[in-house]
C-alpha cells in the first residue's frame, strides 16, 4: 500500500514539475523578435499583392480575379524563404489551396470579434512560431468578394471556383489572414 502512495505521490510530482516547466517556457517566449520578422516578411508580399490586383482592376475585375487566382501564390512563394513562409487564409475560402492550417483556426475565430484588431503572435511549436495580421474588407475589394457582383464577375468565379464561399462582404469586414510562419 505505501508504494501506491509513493507512486501517486512521485507521479503527481512529475506532472507538476512539467507544467511548471510548460508554464516558464510560456512565460519566457518573447513574441517581440517573431512579430518584426513576420511583419517584415508580410510587407513585400502584401505590397506586391495589391499593385497586382489594382493593376488587374484597372483592366477589369476579370483581371483581378486571375491575379489573385495567378499571381498571388507565386508572390507568396517568392517573398517565402527557408526561414519563414508567407500566405494568406480565410474561415470564407475562394480558393481551397489557401484552407487554414490547425495553427490557425483559433486565430480566425478571434478576428471574428470586430474589437480585435492586432496581429497575433502564436508558438505552434517547439521549432515555429506563427505571426498573423487581420485582413479587413477594402472598397476595391467588394468588387470581387461584395454582397452584389456583376454578372460577369459572378460567371467567372463560378467557372474558376465552383466552391466559393468568398462573397457577401461589405467594407471593413473581416475577411481573413496574412501568414507567416517563421522557424526559430
Amino acid at each position: 500500500m505505501p508504494k501506491r502512495k509513493t507512486f501517486g505521490c512521485s507521479l503527481g510530482l512529475a506532472v507538476a514539475a512539467l507544467l511548471s516547466l510548460s508554464a516558464c517556457h510560456r512565460a519566457s517566449f518573447d513574441e517581440a523578435p517573431f512579430r518584426e520578422r513576420g511583419q517584415a516578411a508580410l510587407l513585400p508580399f502584401k505590397k506586391a499583392l495589391k499593385q497586382a490586383l489594382v493593376r488587374g482592376m484597372e483592366k477589369g475585375p476579370e483581371q483581378a480575379i486571375d491575379a489573385c487566382r495567378v499571381q498571388a501564390p507565386a508572390l507568396a512563394a517568392a517573398s517565402s524563404n527557408e526561414e519563414v513562409s508567407v500566405g494568406r487564409t480565410s474561415h470564407k475560402l475562394r480558393n481551397p489551396s489557401n484552407a487554414p492550417e490547425p495553427w490557425m483556426l483559433p486565430l480566425l475565430e478571434t478576428y471574428g470579434d470586430p474589437a480585435q484588431k492586432e496581429p497575433r503572435v502564436v508558438e505552434i511549436d517547439a521549432h515555429t512560431v506563427g505571426y498573423v495580421e487581420p485582413i479587413y474588407v477594402q472598397p476595391l475589394c467588394v468588387t470581387c468578394h461584395g454582397t452584389s457582383l456583376a454578372a460577369a464577375v459572378q460567371a467567372q468565379l463560378r467557372a474558376q471556383y465552383p466552391a466559393d464561399q468568398a462573397t457577401g462582404f461589405e467594407v471593413g469586414d473581416f475577411r481573413g489572414l496574412f501568414w507567416a510562419k517563421i522557424r526559430r
